[in-house]
Parts: structure tokens; C-alpha cells; sequence
């Protein structure tokens, strides 16, 4: 299967920017690399209960990734963040990342052997934006809402790791991928719980939600994969009969509310109100099974 990773394929799907962006924190200046928009190069395939948009392989393009092109990384120190965030940061930010660039070096060897940012991206370079993000996220302030942006690029290095598994699974991407859809759980948890107190800004950065990129299900698709992700990982989430009941239910008064909404709308399609309310039948029944007999 073509994977549109040669140098030759690759300048026919994406773009370099035209001038340099000087990274904040090592100073070093790099080019983005941009995902060309039209011309046929999606085929948009199903969309996965995860809320991911598949896509085909193309006869002429290959198969191409679009989240490998969605995160600004600086390839000298690997500093990474979504583009609007690359900029935003304070000093205490800045020398918090400076100092952790060792660490994020040894992240990249330990995965990957080798991975070089400086190259045409390929579904490894996706990947490790991704945990490169999550990794950088840990290190910044609330003003940014950094929750539910490590929720999401946690969500999608699972993904891409699962693809780089199916591909090569020769490596231990499989574990890797089961490490970040424990971090998406937690980090969904977390946002959830955020709706509610307010203290990170997430209306002012909910165009990051995703958590695909064809669709932005915003605040509705937190809920959605927080009971999803829960009913998937509630054995490993929480010990006891007694807690797994406590999480489940919790994730499921949640999902009430977007499926209880009933009608669809532009902003709130059918497909994910149907996705809810056979989640939330699957939940109930979990509950059923896990309710204290009396």
C-alpha cells in the first residue's frame, strides 16, 4: 500500500510556508509544512465510533494523513503546540520547555529510533507531533485551556499510533497507542470537570475540540467521548465494582444531556445523537450488571 511518504508524493500534498517561524523558545527558525486543500487528495471514508473521519487511499495521492500537518514543532529543540498557541508563552513557560528539551530528544529516540522534523511529514512525524504536544501541554499555563488540548492530541497520537501498528507492527506501537487513549480518558475526565468550574478559558479555544479535523464537535464531542473512552477503559480507570459503577454513571448523566437533546441540527448532525443513545444503552446496561444486589 502507497503511504505518500517519498520525497516525489509528498511535494504533490503539501506545501512549505514562504517564510521562516522563528521557534519562541530555542529561537531556531523552520518552515511549517502545509497539507494542500482540494484537488481530490481526501477521499473521506466512514466515520469511526471515536469520532475519527477515515480516509481512502487515493489512486493518485496515496493514502494521506492530515492530522501529520496540523502541529507547529520546532525541529531543533521539539517544542510543539497547535499553531495559535506556538507563540503564547511567558518566560516561565519558555524556561519550563527549554529545560525539558533533553527529555522530549529522549522521547523521540525511545519511540521511533529516529525522527527528523526537518523532513517532508509522514505518518511518523504525526505521531510523534502528537505526543511531542501532549508532552509540551504539561507545561503550560490554564490561559490556554492546555486540559483539552492534550485530551485531543492525546486522542489522535492513539490513532496514529494504532495506524503505524497496523503498518509495522513488528514495533511496539500497539503499547504506545494503549498509553495515549489512557491519557485521552484522563485528560477528557479532567475537561469535563473544567465545563463546569471555568477555570481554563475552553469557549475561547473550543475551535481545537475536534477532535478530527472534518468536523468540530466541540463541547458535545467531549461528552460523547468522555462516556466512550470511560465505558472502554472503566476496568482500568478505577478498581472495584463499586468505583467502575461510580465513573460509568457519572459519564452516563453526562451523555443523557446530548442525547436527550432529541432533534438534530446543523451544529449537532444525527450521527451523533444516534452514537449516543447506543452508548448510552450499552452504559445502562453495564450498570445494570454492576449495580449492588439487593
Amino acid at each position: 500500500m502507497s503511504t505518500a511518504t517519498d520525497a516525489s508524493s509528498q511535494k504533490k500534498i503539501s506545501f512549505f510556508a514562504t517564510s521562516d517561524t522563528e521557534c519562541p523558545v530555542c529561537k531556531a527558525g523552520h518552515r511549517k509544512e502545509e497539507l494542500f486543500s482540494g484537488g481530490g487528495r481526501l477521499v473521506a471514508g466512514k466515520l469511526t465510533p471515536e469520532l475519527r473521519r477515515t480516509y481512502l487511499e487515493n489512486k493518485k495521492f496515496g493514502v494521506i494523513y492530515p492530522l501529520a500537518y496540523v502541529m507547529q514543532v520546532c525541529p531543533v529543540c521539539l517544542y510543539a503546540a497547535y499553531p495559535k498557541d506556538f507563540n503564547r508563552l511567558n518566560i516561565d513557560e519558555i524556561q519550563a520547555i527549554k529545560g525539558s528539551t533533553d527529555h522530549r530528544r529522549k522521547l523521540m529516540t525511545t519511540v521511533f529510533t529516529k525522527v527528523d522534523f526537518k523532513e517532508n511529514r509522514n505518518l511518523v512525524h504525526g505521531a510523534a507531533s502528537m505526543i511531542l504536544a501532549v508532552d509540551c501541554y504539561h507545561l503550560r499555563l490554564p490561559n490556554i485551556a492546555p486540559t483539552p488540548k492534550k485530551a485531543v492530541s492525546s486522542i489522535r497520537a492513539a490513532w496514529l499510533f494504532d495506524d503505524l501498528f497496523q503498518l509495522a507492527n513488528y514495533r511496539p506501537y500497539d503499547k504506545v497507542r494503549d498509553f495515549y487513549y489512557m491519557e485521552a480518558v484522563r485528560n477528557y475526565m479532567k475537561t469535563l470537570d473544567l465545563m463546569q468550574s471555568g477555570k481554563e478559558p475552553l469557549e475561547q479555544e473550543s475551535y481545537v475540540l475536534g477532535p478530527d479535523l472534518d468536523h468540530n464537535w466541540g463541547f458535545d464531542g467531549i461528552i460523547y467521548l468522555n462516556a466512550y473512552l470511560t465505558k472502554k477503559y472503566y476496568t482500568q480507570l478505577a478498581e472495584g465494582r463499586e468505583e467502575h459503577y461510580k465513573i460509568l454513571d457519572y459519564a452516563k448523566r453526562y451523555l443523557s444531556k446530548l442525547y436527550g437533546m432529541g432533534r438534530s441540527s446543523k451544529s449537532k448532525p444525527s450521527i451523533i445523537i444516534d452514537m449516543s443513545k447506543e452508548l448510552y444503552d450499552e452504559i445502562n446496561a453495564l450498570l445494570t450488571e454492576l449495580a449492588p444486589k439487593t
